[in-house]
């Protein structure tokens, strides 16, 4: 069998196992003020002064509003199965609130539908980080009211798509909604150094996932809805208590943080350590809501941590102005473009965790990749690196499902090189190359590797 892993490694994976990539609305659509799509905290964000490395935006971005007819058809020439994309939720409905732009939700349904008609399934992503500005204006994920304008337009959407799309998931990432945009300020509204905007935008992006689920259960769409989380292994430096602790407030930073209400139905006490008391908003009902049963819940994964405990306050690691009470050590023989750690087996370590303490519902890795400098060479591009980085990635999850963790799928972050937040064009993920100033499309050698480890896993599974 001509394929990149042995025999073994598919017989470990569920026959139905979901083969895909992965992108979101705003790094590919463009499209900015086109079909009635209203402006995002992203757009005024990337057109503010010193916020983008590059000084870029997403206006234009890989123009996949005009071009997803081919870009479906490329991914049906790479053998993909599933596509996992996100609604912009500002082309919906422009403010937030309020009347439904038909011309926008017309376009989601075009792409569902090229989709299905391409043998491709649909899964969808109803926020990932592109609030409506209106909504910002009116104090965005700080204000409550946020959370039950984002039900609706949770609601809308199943109404429309839900014959079709038969998999969604509330949120993307809600640590980077929180602590980045928030916090540290790296991402849009660009907040700094406000704990209580922290603390109180995570807890109304967990309110309005929780509003959104029971949303999905009255609409009587058929289907699975769940929520993905970005997740650190972290590990402390040696077993000395202070490492252990620094490990723990760590874990408390980027895992437990999300993790724990969703699963628990309560929030870390260590929280407070890192924040302080948490907000008024946080009422005694709210809870419960967050923690209503799903059907699935996405990982993200690209990295891992190692810490020792801050000497002082002085050598304590920052992220911005943010003085964490740890230091990170974690080896940099194998870094990512991005200078992010890899480590496969730290994978591995966290499925086996999540299905240890938190969950034994289907779980998939819904982004999954690594940023190189890739330049085409004749034609082609050369990503050896990125090659070696997913092939070690899928063993682990491989490895994990013989370790007893449901897990359903795999996408590959990212289908297409696109706008990447705060680096702006300047960071590559995708299988397929963009260049820019053309907009065409270029499969790098990653894509057509995985395109034989597809169809090498579709024979296995058809015997």
């Amino acid at each position: 069998m001509d394929s990149p892993f042995d025999r073994a490694f598919y017989n470990a994976l569920p026959k139905d196992f979901h083969w895909g990539t992965a992108t979101s609305a705003y790094q590919i659509e463009g499209a900015a003020a086109v079909g009635g799509r209203g402006p995002s905290i992203w757009d005024v964000f990337s057109h503010t002064e010193g916020k983008v490395r590059d000084r870029s935006n997403g206006d234009v971005a890989c123009d996949h509003y005009h071009r997803y007819a081919a870009d479906i058809q490329l991914m049906k020439d790479l053998d993909l199965e599933h596509y996992r994309f996100s609604l912009s939720w500002s082309r919906v409905r422009p403010s937030g609130r309020g009347n439904v732009n038909e011309e926008g939700l017309d376009f989601y349904d075009r792409l569902v539908d090229e989709l299905l008609a391409a043998g491709i399934t649909p899964f969808a992503t109803l926020y990932h980080w592109d609030l409506p500005q209106a909504l910002q204006e009116a104090g965005g994920w700080e204000n409550r009211d946020t959370a039950f304008h984002f039900a609706d337009h949770a609601e809308v959407v199943f109404r429309r798509l839900g014959d079709r799309v038969k998999q969604f998931v509330t949120h993307n990432e809600p640590w980077c909604v929180s602590v980045l945009g928030h916090y540290i300020g790296e991402h849009a509204p660009g907040k700094r150094l406000d704990a209580a905007a922290t603390l109180t935008s995570a807890h109304h992006v967990l309110l309005s996932h929780g509003l959104a689920v029971d949303a999905f259960r009255a609409s009587g769409v058929e289907g699975e809805i769940g929520i993905t989380l970005n997740l650190l292994p972290v590990y402390p430096a040696t077993q000395s208590p202070e490492d252990l602790r620094a490990a723990r407030l760590h874990d408390v930073f980027s895992n437990a943080w999300f993790l724990d209400p969703l699963f628990k139905g309560a929030y870390p006490p260590e929280l407070e350590d890192l924040f302080g008391p948490m907000p008024r908003e946080v009422r005694p009902d709210d809870l419960a809501v967050i923690s209503r049963p799903i059907d699935l819940l996405g990982v993200n994964f690209y990295s891992y941590n190692v810490v020792e405990r801050a000497g002082n306050a002085g050598n304590a690691e920052r992220s911005g102005e943010l003085i964490l009470p740890w230091n990170s050590v974690a080896p940099e023989e194998r870094v990512t473009d991005m200078g992010w750690p890899v480590s496969a087996p730290t994978l591995t370590d966290m499925l086996l965790r999540l299905d240890r303490e938190y969950t034994k519902l289907p779980i998939y890795i819904t982004e999954n990749g690594a940023a190189y400098e890739d330049q085409p060479e004749d034609g082609q591009v050369h990503d050896a690196d990125r090659i070696a980085y997913v092939k070690d990635h899928l063993e682990a999850v491989a490895k994990a499902i013989l370790g007893g963790v449901d897990v359903r799928g795999y996408y590959l972050w990212s289908f297409m090189d696109n706008f990447e937040w705060a680096w702006g064009y300047t960071k590559r993920f995708g299988m397929v190359y963009t260049d820019y100033a053309t907009l065409a499309r270029i499969p790098k050698d990653s894509a057509l590797w995985y395109a034989a480890v597809i169809r090498a896993a579709r024979a296995v599974a058809q015997g």
